[in-house]
């Protein structure tokens, strides 16, 4: 019998790569669809049939942290240090964490860029490689091998810290099989992932506009401040690309669910409790409990969902500030920890237009920015969503 031949829905697939990493005869492709995607394909002729792909997929039997907590500790922190507060995406935690892992002998995986600039997980063991890990990535990042080469730090007996979507992070427990004492685990308040090949054309695009290569990309730029953040792109001309996230194409387009991985839009992983030893996210919507802990400069969001969790917190206690907050807060203003976004009734229809058309013309019919009336519409509708579900919670 051969397995994993043919991902006939590919809800099933978060592409997280565990199959590709377990796979002893490597028999095992990933292969990229038309939405930019990738999905396993098997060599017949290679496999032998062992079961090990199915077993350690986390969609095929999902997994379950049983050292989670049913209700994780809930905090409000920023980084100390103002420069790296001020370099991170939300408030520079992920930062303090990762810093004491390698200051322990210990290495850090997480998202990064290639020389390429296309994301992909990568390892860092020195304070200067992990600079590259810093900053939100709004794109699925390729995991390839690092499956393999954190079980190999751990067999070492070296810590090992992994951070990425809740999906990536089941995928490397099922993965492992087996507990390892010496591996934490981070995962990313995640609204979904977006197509790799929707970056590449939108990379492409912004080349040709500026007559110059990409040499730089930021996506949180919080030169206009941390909730109106701006995506900067610098180029080999010394020219540069700054737009608030409501004015440039990529994020509208991202932020409207258009262009995310067809297992976002039911996500195995969304919930309490949560599958990673620390939830790490923005505390979007901090102001309406707690607004001291606002002064637009990053604040970060973190669950504290097992025992390991609350070891990473000590660990780097001296370099952050932290406050314990109020779940529902965070929940509200994070409506992703518990819920999947909608699939847009036009997704299929921009995909066919991405791969037929001109990308300028898509950016135009997807991606225009909202008048003030959608705008409207939209808050309204989600702040209708969220009541509901405040209510039916009460009824039961």
């Amino acid at each position: 019998m051969t397995y994993i031949v043919n991902i006939i829905n590919k809800e099933n697939c978060s592409g997280c790569k565990a199959c590709y990493n377990i796979c002893p005869q490597n028999c095992i492709k990933m292969v990229t669809d038309v939405e930019g995607f990738w999905y396993p394909k098997v060599n017949k002729d290679d496999c032998i049939s062992c079961g090990l792909c199915e077993k350690v997929c986390p969609e095929l039997k999902i997994y379950s942290n049983v050292r989670s907590y049913d209700s994780p500790t809930c905090y409000a922190a920023w980084n100390t240090n103002k420069d790296i507060r001020g370099d991170s995406s939300s408030g520079g935690v992920f930062t303090s964490i990762a810093e004491s892992i390698i200051s322990n002998d210990g290495v850090v995986f997480g998202a990064g860029y290639n020389s390429d600039l296309n994301v992909i997980h990568k390892e860092a063991n020195t304070l200067e490689g992990l600079k590259q890990l810093r900053g939100s990535k709004y794109v699925q990042s390729d995991i390839n091998d690092t499956f393999k080469k954190a079980k190999d730090y751990l067999k070492e007996g070296k810590k090992v810290l992994f951070v990425g979507t809740p999906c990536q992070i089941a995928g490397i427990y099922s993965f492992l099989q087996i507990e390892y004492e010496q591996l934490y685990t981070c995962d990313i308040v995640c609204h979904g992932v977006p197509s790799p090949i929707v970056f590449e054309k939108y990379k492409e695009n912004l080349e040709l506009q500026y007559d110059s290569s990409i040499k730089e990309v930021t996506f949180r730029d919080k030169k206009t401040g941390w909730k109106n953040y701006s995506v900067s792109i610098h180029f080999d001309k010394d020219l540069e690309y700054s737009k608030t996230f409501g004015m440039d194409a990529y994020m509208m387009g991202f932020l409207r669910n258009y262009y995310l991985r067809p297992s976002c839009y039911k996500c195995s992983y969304v919930g309490i409790p949560r599958v990673s030893d620390i939830t790490l996210g923005d505390f979007w919507g901090i102001a309406g409990k707690y607004p001291e802990l606002d002064d637009d400069k990053g604040t970060s969001l973190i669950f504290i969902n097992t025992d390991k969790g609350n070891t990473m917190l000590e660990g780097c206690k001296d370099n952050i500030f932290s406050q314990k907050c109020d779940l529902g807060q965070a929940i509200q203003g994070n409506p992703s920890i518990v819920s999947s976004v909608d699939i847009p009734s036009c997704r299929d229809k921009f995909f066919k237009d991405l791969n037929d058309i001109n990308f300028n013309f898509v950016i135009k019919k997807y991606m225009s920015p909202p008048s003030w009336f959608q705008r409207k519409v939209t808050f309204s509708k989600r702040a209708l969503r969220f009541v509901k579900r405040k209510i039916v919670k009460l009824v039961r």
